[in-house]
């Protein structure tokens, strides 16, 4: 359906208009009321302090893997509100992927772990957390392939938008199988659809909260008894 203008006409509609991501943060259908995200706020603040991220995208993050239910199983086996693997949670000495205190520890964890695995050759902060975010989701082994590629091709591997664009072609033979690929065949519109998603939930929380606060100041200035 991507090809179609029906697919773009609903997703800016739905997706893109923060006219329409903010009627929808005011219906009593959301989360998004009273400047709260999720029940899980405090927890996802603490672990983004850490990160030193802004607490909004680490939200966004945690919606996009599970919508906020600490229940969920994805068909791979990860569990919980961001989506940790088993294996993955005991290498950070979690035993209950189910409780969310410790999920975010050891998704929070994780992320601290690729961001170290980035620093070092992306400087630019805006371009590293992409390729985190996405490390995050693929794994770290196809990102690399997908540098390596951009490299021998001539494109720049620090650019996400170079490098996304062979992550993309690694579902390809002719580069899935190139010697320079370590980790073999990767659907690579995942993780690139992760990264935007990602990125675009966060806007629309920072849009969708300075509105409410803004709001909230006008009828602060109204009141005539304040």
């Amino acid at each position: 359906m991507r090809k179609t203008t029906d697919y773009y006409v609903i997703y800016d509609k739905y997706f893109r208009s923060s006219k329409s991501a903010l009627r929808r943060s005011r219906s009593k259908y959301s989360s998004i009321r009273g400047n709260a995200i999720s029940p899980y706020d405090s927890l996802i603040q603490d672990a983004a302090d850490e990160l030193g991220w802004d607490w909004l995208l680490l939200a966004a993050q945690v919606f996009r893997e599970s919508k906020f239910d600490e229940n969920s199983e994805s068909w791979a086996g990860a569990i919980g509100l961001m989506q940790v693997m088993p294996r993955t949670g005991r290498e950070y000495g979690v035993t209950d992927l189910y409780d969310p205190v410790q999920n975010i520890y050891a998704g929070m964890k994780h992320i601290m772990w690729l961001q170290r695995q980035w620093e070092k050759k992306i400087s630019d902060e805006d371009e590293r957390l992409k390729f985190v975010l996405a490390s995050y989701n693929v794994g770290l082994g196809h990102l690399q392939d997908a540098v390596r590629l951009t490299e021998k091709y001539g494109g720049n591997p620090k650019s996400w938008q170079d490098v996304s664009q062979f992550l993309l072609k690694k579902s390809r033979s002719k580069y899935f199988n190139d010697p320079v690929v370590q980790y073999g065949y990767c659907r690579g519109s995942e993780p690139v659809e992760y990264v935007d998603r990602i990125l675009d939930i966060y806007q629309n929380y920072k849009e969708i909260l300075q509105s409410e606060e803004e709001t909230e100041t006008a009828d602060g200035q109204n009141d005539p008894s304040s």
